[in-house]
């Protein structure tokens, strides 16, 4: 439907061509008028602004003759190219604006992952195959979900999360991980990330809580807490993970993975399990553990979580199905504490009160009738199959520069340098070569940053990796040792 302009147009009794073409110019040079916008007819904003229809016929001419627009059959004037739709940038930028939190001034919006174009060989780390996701088994529990929810739809929902998604979560994590809970223990949340959140918010005390974090970690959880306001310390590992002896006594959160520490790929083995939980009973501390990939172990019984092993109340064990399903879905969960749970509630009511009703209800489809579980151990059987097959090529091929770190689960291997070389040199040349891999010390903060490089294993298939190896070992052959 043709409609006036959406902004004010002050045409004065006196010049009105100059004024109304001056107007609209500026209109497309500020985006206020998009590229592709359709103008409105001659007609219409003749008679919007009570002038002539000659005016603004002798207008859009202008414009037309000055590249501004173009004249489409059947679709009257077009925008052909409009300015930014920021300010100029002769006004104050958000890195200078006073009015944005310090912390926010700088601040820049991230790229999607899938903003990079496709690489021959992706070993980047975070990025699940999702070529064998059952998506059709997916698409019909959705369309039941959407049929079956009715007037839960003209109603907000709990903010735990939907009852029969509470309820296949307690029963999937008591499974596969022996995680103690019931669904009145479970908060759904979207995704790990918004888990770290909402546990900042109840948890933090700005400006005096300590959090201690593993460093090499993982740098959105940093931000999370950071962005509470709280003082986080990165604390150093071992070939047992988080070294308890140097987390700083005042810590009152501690975050972990300790089923497979990222990005390192270390388990924490169950003395430092044991001190760790020891620590946070005397110090009244609590336990952030993120439990990212447990899913995936290819070695060996799996250690029992620390939430498992706590008998005071002090852990918080997050979830994601990110990693095992796909990431768009963007759910996850937390089990906490019987005495967090109200505060959790109401921080997530404010926050987004709810994930969305159908997806949860998908989910709890999905869990229930077996598709995760099946799904888990094909994957988990493609996975294994990748990285012995990456561990295989890395000895053959590059044994005498890399020395892989121990790891027996999880969606990504880490390796140490042994020649002298700066891993994000690497990432640079492998970046040339049509590869992308990841620096280790990327993921460091504090004052030990490790020289290595970290390997994704859902991009490529195995029968590729033998073939990454290879030239992974060619781009390292030009730092080799004399």
């Amino acid at each position: 439907m043709d409609q006036p302009l959406a902004f004010p147009l002050d045409i004065p009794v006196r010049g009105r061509l100059q004024a109304l073409h001056g107007q609209l110019r500026a209109a497309i040079l500020d985006g206020r008028l998009r590229t592709g916008q359709t103008l409105p007819s001659t007609r219409t904003l003749a008679t919007s602004l009570g002038v002539s229809r000659n005016t603004v016929v002798a207008a859009y001419d202008l414009l037309l003759s000055e590249g501004y627009v173009v004249s489409r059959q059947g679709a009257g004037y077009v925008v052909a190219h409009a300015g930014p739709t920021q300010p100029s940038a002769s006004r104050p930028g958000a890195s200078v604006e006073p009015r944005l939190q310090p912390r926010w001034r700088d601040a820049t919006v991230p790229a999607p992952m899938n903003a990079l174009p496709p690489a021959r060989y992706d070993l980047r780390v975070g990025l699940p195959d999702i070529s064998r996701f059952p998506f059709e088994a997916w698409r019909k529990l959705s369309a039941r979900a959407l049929r079956t929810l009715g007037q839960a739809m003209c109603a907000y929902d709990a903010v735990e999360g939907r009852a029969a998604l509470r309820e296949a979560i307690a029963g999937h994590v008591s499974f596969t991980r022996a995680v103690t809970c019931s669904a009145a223990d479970i908060m759904v949340t979207g995704g790990a990330q918004q888990a770290f959140d909402l546990l900042a918010r109840i948890l933090v005390t700005t400006g005096r809580t300590v959090v201690a974090v593993e460093d090499p970690g993982y740098p959105p959880l940093r931000a999370a807490f950071e962005a509470a306001g709280a003082n986080v310390v990165p604390v150093p590992l071992d070939d047992e993970g988080l070294i308890v002896e140097r987390i700083p006594p005042d810590a009152r959160v501690i975050y972990v993975t300790p089923s497979h520490q990222f990005p390192s790929g270390m388990a924490m083995s169950p003395a430092r399990r044991a001190a760790l939980l020891d620590f946070a009973r005397r110090q009244g501390a609590v336990i952030v553990e993120d439990d990212y990939d447990g899913e995936f172990r290819y070695g060996g019984r799996p250690l029992d979580a620390l939430q498992t092993l706590d008998r005071d109340g002090s852990v918080f064990y997050v979830g994601t199905f990110s990693k095992s399903l796909f990431p768009a879905l963007r759910l996850g969960y937390v089990v906490a504490p019987a005495w967090a749970m109200a505060a959790l509630g109401s921080v997530r009511q404010l926050v987004d009160r709810h994930s969305d009703l159908v997806a949860q209800d998908t989910l709890a489809l999905f869990i229930a009738e077996g598709h995760l579980a099946r799904h888990v151990r094909k994957m988990r059987r493609i996975y294994a199959e990748r990285r012995e097959a990456l561990l295989d090529g890395l000895s053959r091929h590059a044994g005498e520069a890399l020395r892989p770190l121990a790891s027996d689960a999880g969606l990504h291997i880490a390796a140490a340098l042994r020649w002298p070389v700066a891993a994000s040199q690497l990432v640079k040349d492998a970046a040339a070569r049509d590869m992308r891999i990841e620096a280790l010390g990327d993921y460091a903060v504090g004052e030990h940053q490790p020289n290595g490089l970290v390997f994704g294993l859902g991009g490529i298939p195995a029968t590729r990796m033998d073939e990454a190896a290879r030239l992974l070992a060619r781009l390292l052959e030009v730092y080799r040792p004399h």
